[in-house]
């Protein structure tokens, strides 16, 4: 029994406790030195041919798997997959194949929940490279660059760094399956996912850097009766694919890798990345115990058309850095209506800021929305529209009273940079709701006189397409039932939205 559970879970190492009482090399010995394999032999084999073999095989009955990638995918951008030994998960593990076909990626940032350690924020490897029996891999620069620029986020457990098996056992995956990249390892400690997020993306900018692949490793529920397993693995696949990570946030036993997970739906949702289920198993497909199950599966997210080209950056994107120049925009133009000094924010001289879109200013105060004004159209440059819209949802939205200095401290603002409106064609209702994407598309509706829109971030509050259609119906004064007219003209646009925190 103890075998099966350090192969399906985790368990605390006895002979960890050494190692985490501090006597191990300081950080500048192990930069000169390649991490050796912990768990060759345990998790997965240690003779290379046998391990190689093994992958192949795996990924030879994984293609058998029907699989497309989501209608309009253009780049794959992040995988969730799980960590145990490979007689349980491997091939669950081995489908990130059918993703990766046709893909490869020059550096690969691997996130793994800590298991055995205990730390806040996050750990960085300390080594230069990291060795399996397959070989090396070299740990990418950018390892030492979140080191160096988010010190107060990221650093170096040595302890986790050489006993932590979620990074370990999925490296020889991507040496078969994308040779040749370089490693950026993280190990998940206690941290706040939204902000580990935005750390992440200010230093190594995921959702712009087309040979990046970001993986999270996790597996689902634990030590459930398979039943109960099945059931809760379910709902947790359910919440991530359709990116409810406020929902997942509050369940129980869903995930080992619950904090990266969370982390990857904000990405997801501020990049507009669609997540498709690609594989779910238990450690009982492996045969593993009936009544001590643990869960698997394997998810694959993917970019699509949510930036035009029609910007002055590649593909009109903006960084997470550029994101914050907005979002201090906006609070120095309400500022300075309200005759408050908060301080100067420049612009760069760089052609993404003078591009033509449509953009959104929101207001909320205690998560309540305080107000929300924007245009849909590329009518202006991007910085003079979020000066027009944060005056506009401060003062001019006429559901609320104008913002006033008392509250000007208690406001968290949110800028939202949109595509251009494409008309979407539908033969009425159920059609319609086929077509939405939810957390992708924010969505115009138009009847006679009368239109409203609903950004892709109000799918939050209404997950649902009907009730979401039906509130936007009523938004715009039409009656409840009116998404399920042929004649009702619907756009759809997507967003890139920054966050004050």
């Amino acid at each position: 029994m103890k075998a099966s559970r350090l192969i399906m879970g985790f368990i605390l190492m006895p002979g960890l406790i050494g190692l985490a009482s501090g006597l191990l090399p300081p950080a500048s010995v192990l930069a000169a030195k390649a991490r050796p394999p912990a768990w060759s032999g345990k998790f997965y084999p240690d003779d290379p041919a046998v391990l190689e073999k093994t992958i192949r095989a795996f990924c030879a009955k994984a293609s058998k798997t029907p699989f497309k990638p989501p209608k309009g995918a253009q780049s794959l951008k992040a995988l969730i997959l799980p960590h145990a030994g490979y007689m349980y998960s491997g091939l669950t593990a081995a489908h990130a194949s059918l993703a990766l076909k046709n893909h490869h990626f020059k550096k690969i940032v691997l996130i793994g929940p800590d298991h055995r350690v205990g730390f806040s924020g996050a750990s960085v490897t300390g080594f230069s490279s990291w060795n399996t029996p397959l070989g090396t891999v070299p740990v990418h620069p950018d390892a030492r660059r979140l080191l160096a620029e988010k010190p107060g986020r990221f650093k170096s457990v040595t302890a986790s760094d050489l006993e932590e098996h979620s990074l370990e056992v999925l490296v020889p995956f991507f040496q078969i399956l994308s040779p040749g990249f370089q490693l950026v390892p993280v190990t998940f400690g206690r941290d706040d996912p939204a902000s580990f997020a935005r750390d992440l993306q200010a230093v190594i900018p995921l959702a712009h850097e087309k040979d990046t692949l970001l993986v999270v490793s996790s597996d689902l529920s634990h030590f459930l009766p398979l039943e109960k397993a099945v059931k809760k693995d379910r709902e947790t696949l359910d919440l991530i694919v359709r990116l409810h990570g406020d929902s997942l946030a509050t369940k129980d036993n869903a995930a080992c890798g619950i904090l990266p997970i969370l982390s990857l739906i904000h990405l997801a949702r501020q990049s507009g990345w669609k997540p498709v289920l690609i594989d779910r198993s238990t450690s009982f497909d492996g045969g593993g115990d009936k009544d001590r199950v643990v869960g698997y599966a394997a998810i694959a997210f993917y970019g699509g058309d949510t930036m035009t080209e029609k910007s002055g950056s590649k593909d009109g994107s903006f960084t997470e850095s550029q994101g914050r120049v907005l979002v201090d925009l906006a609070r120095k133009t309400i500022a300075d209506r309200l005759g408050v000094n908060a301080g100067e924010v420049t612009i760069p001289k760089d052609p993404v800021f003078s591009s033509r879109r449509g953009t959104f200013v929101t207001l909320k105060i205690d998560h309540e929305l305080r107000g929300c004004i924007g245009n849909l159209g590329p009518d202006e440059k991007v910085v003079d529209g979020i000066r027009r819209n944060a005056i506009n949802a401060a003062f001019n939205d006429f559901r609320f009273s104008p913002l006033t200095r008392d509250e000007l401290d208690k406001i968290d603002i949110e800028v939202s940079i949109l595509t251009e409106p494409r008309p979407l064609a539908h033969e009425g209702g159920a059609d319609l709701l086929s077509k939405l994407r939810p957390h992708v598309d924010g969505v115009i509706i138009r009847q006679g006189g009368a239109g409203a829109t609903f950004l892709p971030q109000v799918w939050e509050q209404l997950p649902d397409p009907r009730e979401f259609m039906e509130h936007l119906c009523r938004k715009a004064g039409l009656s409840k039932d009116a998404w399920k007219s042929r004649d009702l003209g619907v756009s759809t646009y997507q967003v890139q939205y920054f966050e004050e925190r």
